[in-house]
Formats: C-alpha cells, structure tokens, sequence
C-alpha cells in the first residue's frame, strides 16, 4: 500500500506512586572506569558501551539541586554512591550522611546556588569507594529548570537527533542533522563542542517525502543515519546513505560516475572521515534512488550489525522492498545478507524494531506485519492473520504474567476493518484483535502502563483505552497516542504530546501536565516531535531531547523530581538501546522486560562492555 505523507494531528493518573525500594528493582557496574562486575560477563555476552555515570544536575525549586545518575547493567548487587559537591572550584565534599542504596539520585538543599556547583559520585563496592565519576557543573545562578542546555552552531532546522560514545569517554555525544538544501550532518560532544560536519551534497536537494534524491536523509519515515559502535572498540561511529558529491567530515568528498549509485558509509566519530564504504545493491536501480531505514542490532548475539531497510517506488505506485544486514570490522564493511519482498503480501510500515523476539539472546527484524530472522530468512508472516500497511506498532513484554514478548499494532485503510491487534512476538500468532465496519484509518497505537489497577501494559489508539492481557476496555477514552516518556518516579508511562509532559488519570480520563516545553524555548521537530526521547543520561528515566526555534541550541528535558525506584540505565538493556538506533516515525524505545506497576524486579542484562 503506498506510504502517503500523512498530515498533522492535533491532540486533544493519576496513578499510584509504587516506588519499589531499591532491593526490588536492578543494580549494574561499579565504577565508570572499571566496573567490579565486568570481568563475570559471559565471554558470548554482547558487548555494549562502556558508560559512564552520566552525572546530571538541575534546579529543581529555589533552593534544592536533584542530582541524578546511571546505574549501570553489570553494576553488582548492593552497590552504593556517595555524592560529592565542589562549590566554585573548591574541594569536594561529600554530602550524604551514610552510603545511597536507594534510587540513584538525590536532592541537595544545601549548595549556595548564586556560585557554580560541581557534582559527581563515587560508587561504593563491599564498603570500598571507587575511583569518582566524571562531574557535571551548575552554572552559578542557573534557572530553575529542569533542562541541560547543548550550544549548537547556527544552522538550518533539525529533525532528528542521535546519540553515541563518540570520543570514547563513557558519555553521550550528539549527531544532528540539518534539513537545509542541500542538507547536512553535525557532530558535537556532549558539552557541545563541535566535531565535524558532512555536506550531503546536490543529491540531498531533492526533498520529496517518497522519491527524493539518493543522498536525502531524514524526510517522511525515512532516516538513513543512525550511530553505534559497530566494531566494537568504545568509540561510535555514524552510518549514512550516501550518493555522488558528498564531503565527509575532512573535507574528502565522496565521488561517482552517476548520481545513481548509492553508498553506505561508516564515519569515524571523532572526525566525520569515512572509514570504510560499500555499494548498495541495485536490484531495483532501475526504479530509482532508494530510500533508507537504518537500525543496529546483534543478529548472531554477540557482533553488531548495521541493518538497512531501503525502498524505492515502480512506476504502477508499487514498492520495491530490500532489507540488508552489514557487518563493519573496523576497516571493511560488509554485506551479510540480503532479502526482498518481491509480490510476497509481507506488510511494513513507519518503524522498524531490531529485538530478541523469541529470547534466544541473538536479535530478529520486524515489521508491522511480518519477523525476519537473523539470517535474513523469513520467521513469520502476519499476512494471513489479515494485516496490512499501518503507521504504528510496538513490540514488549505487555503482560508479565505471560511468557515471552508481545506485538501490538495498528492499521491504514485495512479493507476488512480491522483496526489494531495484539499477538505473541516470538511466532506471530494472534492474541486478538478489534475489528469494525467499514475501512478506518487508524494513524496511531500506543502502548505502556498507565493504569496500575490492571496488571500489565496498557494499549490504545482512538477506540479506548485496554489491558492488553485481557483485552478488557477500561476507559471509553483514552489520552493521544503519541509517545510515552518515563518522567515522575513512578513506575507508571508519562506522555510526551505536542510539546507538553502530561500524566493519565485513569479515573476521569483527563490528563494534567508536568511539564510545557515551550516555556523554556523549545520547538517541536516538524509538527509534533521531538528530536528523540531516550535515557542518555542521570537514572533510568528518559529524557526528551529538542531543540530552540533557532536552531542553536539542544534543549534537553530531564526529570526534576526524585525517586526511591532504582533500575539499571535503560541504554544498557538490548531491546531498548536497539531500539534507540532507529528513527522512522519517531516511537516509543521499549526495554525487554515489563517496566509497570507491580514489576518485578528485571534481570542483569547478558551484555559485556566494549572497549579496553
């Protein structure tokens, strides 16, 4: 079915507080340097950064600071922190009367805040403090704000952003694009110093959001960029779909015969040069540029591969749909495998999810309507369970109670009306699904708990809110279903809406709002996104990264309010730092354990950490 720009919706708990004590949630590595734990990793584990404690502070009232940081996925049980506050350059001081075993965070009321504050921990393993973490400073007189504010240069619009260990410190850097013409992408480190920038050339001018040029990134549900390790040696580098008359980060420009071939590269992260490139296949050149999806995941469990979902459009309106897995080892990359659709009725949609569906420790591909292995063989086909093309699909573990992962999604102009279902993930087969009279468009689904009376994850688009256990309406209406961020301390799903926080009551249907972006200059990417939600730094809840009307600067949302809840850093758990890799329609990143109320507490990720 083709993929039609769709246009802009306009949106229209108070829940339980569960905080579960520190003993009921998970614990990760020791210090950021040199985790206590990471010598146990199974030597198959796969690796994954080396973070470190992500230390973040903001003002959260007139006189208190929240200090916040990561737990980490190979911490070991019973870890401590100690939090140390140096006040205009001065010695460090501790401020914790006795060792934090609780949530990672804590509230300073003490720091005389017209003088810049430093802050950083150091983690306490068997009663012995480690070496301390990387600080993070508040500006004397800083606003009272829960925000971190990254200084970009000035430049064109940004859609997207990604996040990786670019420089190999253990802390998130950042990679922008710019959707200029012809368009760009920047680098920056996590304080915002500038790194490099790659001009996408004459063949990114071309913007249209179906057939555009063959080096346009990052219009309609198409990327072409993501950021990851890929070989393995703690520095991240940057994938990008390239074509004739690109200049890398060193000022090399990449160069062709044709503005018809297509490239990928693999970009040094510190420097923007390329390090390596590979033709993409041109099985259907003849049809024109593809477009591209780019994702990461470990499609043998322990080695990460790049993944490419790329389309181009035939004459009749059809598309053509090719996914390919790649390898990159540090000089070469690679294609491991290749597979096309051909006139198989395999449904896509607006996402892509790169996750461990049937929990063998090695990852699979989905679609909104059908699973390839590994391999690059076909697992399963929703085709003949009556799926067609929708925007929106989420895959987690929705019900605890029941083994495995789930899927829900929703449908566009399904001709046999069904509207969303839900089914098991590991093979496909359908739990239920909601079907009407007549053809529905239905252009959104979402999924999370937000209601703790029913056990598990909720699911809803514009039919009702439902358990998805037991498919069980639980309110007539529902709040829009956009994107969900973790952000009060509970263990309930906020909700990111057209620039505003908000927090469901299942009770009365309504939401109140936490949090308005724009108070703070910050716009939405496009029509109603951010640039990314994702954990990237400070505890396990997420943050929301945008950016001022200008352009100049990341305005970064992190959580002003405390919590006892204690989990390892969402970016060391596979499902969701996979997850992380992929844009498309922008969509919630899901961790591979159920996170809701009443959870039990997750287990330590199979993952070593890359790097020396």
């Amino acid at each position: 079915m083709p993929h039609r720009r769709r246009p802009p919706h306009r949106a229209a708990v108070t829940a339980s507080a569960l905080l579960l004590a520190c003993t009921a949630l998970v614990a990760p590595p020791a210090a950021a340097s040199a985790p206590a734990s990471a010598g146990a990793a199974l030597a198959t584990a796969r690796p994954m950064e080396r973070l470190g404690r992500g230390v973040v502070a903001v003002r959260s009232s007139g006189t208190d600071v929240l200090v916040s940081w990561r737990l980490l996925g190979l911490d070991p049980d019973g870890i401590g922190f100690n939090v140390y506050r140096s006040t205009a350059g001065g010695s460090y001081v501790r401020l914790n009367s006795s060792v934090l075993t609780g949530g990672t965070n804590f509230t300073d009321a003490t720091a005389d805040l017209s003088r810049s504050n430093s802050y950083r921990v150091r983690p306490v393993v068997n009663g012995a403090e480690q070496p301390p973490s990387t600080a993070f400073t508040l500006t004397a007189n800083h606003a009272t704000e829960p925000v971190v504010r990254v200084p970009l240069r000035p430049g064109g619009p940004v859609k997207f952003v990604w996040v990786g260990d670019l420089d190999g410190d253990g802390e998130y850097d950042y990679v922008v694009d710019r959707q200029t013409s012809p368009q760009a992408i920047e680098a920056y480190r996590g304080d915002g110093t500038f790194l490099w920038r790659v001009d996408m050339g004459r063949n990114s001018t071309d913007q249209d959001n179906i057939e555009g040029g063959p080096a346009t990134i990052d219009v309609g549900h198409w990327d072409g960029v993501t950021v990851y390790d890929l070989d393995g040696d703690g520095r991240s580098e940057v994938a990008v779909r390239i074509a004739n008359g690109v200049t890398f980060g060193d000022g090399t420009t990449f160069t062709h015969e044709d503005d018809i071939h297509q490239y990928i590269a693999i970009l040094d992260g510190r420097t923007g040069a390329a390090r390596a490139t590979a033709q993409v296949p041109t099985d259907y050149r003849p049809d024109g540029p593809m477009y591209a999806r780019f994702g990461v995941g470990y499609l043998d469990g322990v080695t990460p591969s790049l993944v490419a979902y790329m389309k181009n459009r035939q004459d009749d309106g059809d598309f053509n749909l090719m996914y390919t897995a790649w390898r990159f080892d540090g000089g070469a990359l690679t294609r491991q495998w290749k597979w096309k659709r051909g006139d198989a009725p395999h449904a896509d949609g607006h996402n892509t999810r790169i996750i461990d569906v049937d929990q063998d420790g090695k990852d699979e591909i989905a679609e909104i309507g059908f699973v390839l292995n590994g391999d690059g063989t076909l697992r399963y086909s929703l085709a003949g369970q009556g799926v067609v093309h929708g925007d929106r699909f989420h895959i987690a573990d929705m019900d605890p109670r029941r083994p495995g992962l789930e899927g829900y999604g929703v449908q566009q102009d399904n001709p046999s009306g069904l509207r969303e279902y839900y089914y098991a993930a590991g093979d496909g087969g359908m739990l239920w699904k909601h079907v009407r009279d007549g053809v529905g468009d239905v252009g959104r689904g979402m999924a999370g708990d937000i209601d703790p009376r029913y056990p598990g994850m909720e699911v809803w688009s514009f039919d009702g809110v439902y358990n998805a256990r037991t498919d069980t309406l639980t309110q007539a209406t529902g709040p829009w279903p956009h994107l969900g961020v973790f952000w009060d301390g509970d263990l309930g799903m906020e909700l990111f809406n057209d620039g505003k926080i908000e927090k469901w009551d299942p009770a009365t249907g309504g939401v109140s709002r936490l949090v308005t972006t724009w108070h703070y200059g910050a716009a939405n990417s496009g029509t109603q996104y951010p640039a990314l939600i994702g954990d990237i730094f400070g505890d396990w809840r997420e943050e929301v990264v945008m950016t001022t009307s200008t352009y100049d600067e990341l305005v970064i949302f992190t959580t002003d309010r405390p919590t006892d809840t204690r989990l390892y850093t969402l970016a060391h758990n596979p499902a969701y730092r996979n997850d992380m890799t992929v844009k498309g329609y922008l969509q919630d990143h899901h961790v591979d354990y159920y996170l809701g109320d009443g959870m039990s507490r997750p287990p330590r990720p199979d993952i070593s950490y890359a790097g020396s």
